[in-house]
């Protein structure tokens, strides 16, 4: 029998991977299934591409009891830190986090996936590397080998990191960028889309560009 998910989010991120669970359904792969979302934009019933509202986020723990399985999608450049707080305070246990990986994704066997963590199709992550719970891995990004990658990061669709980064908790690479290897990213920190860094980002701060320079502090 399928374990059912719910996802925290809604449009973006969360319907791209509440879509990416059904796709894997039709090819066969039934571990997991998609049953709706928690979203505090949303009334409770109404829908979002098809798929219900089941309830605002603060209402997890209703579910948790219930033996449902989350995902966490509701990310952010600025007010990161407030966002893993928000998802922190709802007291999901690892064993609770559904991690999904596409059957359409090449993951290197000696990879290691924190629980929560999501890799989309088209994906590819070469071995050694390391990620912490919750990451989501987009479309089409390309993660290279060695890495060490802490929690709730984000890599947008089709970008491309080098090897033995550490990247630290809560950090988001941007649609196409491109990392050197043997860098640093700090803290709460983003890379802006289409961005090729050279150098290493400190806690808190914003690059973009080619070469990727800072831009300012996260708000």
């Amino acid at each position: 029998m399928s374990k059912k998910i719910i996802i925290l989010g809604g449009l973006g991120n969360g319907s791209v991977i509440a879509n990416a669970i059904v796709d894997a359904n039709k090819r066969g792969f039934n571990e997991w299934k998609f049953v709706g979302y928690l979203n505090d934009r949303q009334e409770k019933d109404s829908l979002i591409e098809g798929f219900t509202v089941l309830g605002k986020t603060g209402d997890a723990s209703e579910f948790i009891k219930k033996g449902f399985y989350f995902i966490n999608t509701i990310y952010r450049i600025d007010g990161q830190k407030e966002r893993i707080k928000l998802f922190k305070g709802l007291k999901i246990l690892d064993s609770s986090l559904a991690t999904f990986i596409h059957p359409m994704a090449y993951v290197a066997p000696n990879v290691k996936l924190g629980a929560g963590t999501i890799i989309m199709p088209n994906v590819s992550v070469s071995s050694g590397t390391i990620f912490g719970k919750c990451c989501l891995v987009m479309v089409g990004a390309t993660i290279g080998h060695n890495n060490k990658i802490g929690n709730y990061c984000h890599f947008a669709a089709q970008c491309c990191t080098g090897a033995y980064l550490k990247i630290s908790d809560g950090v988001h690479i941007g649609l196409n960028a491109t990392i050197r290897e043997n860098l640093e990213i700090g803290k709460h920190s983003a890379l802006g889309m289409g961005s090729v860094l050279l150098e290493n980002i400190g806690e808190n701060e914003i690059w973009a560009g080619n070469p990727a320079k800072f831009i300012r502090r996260v708000k």
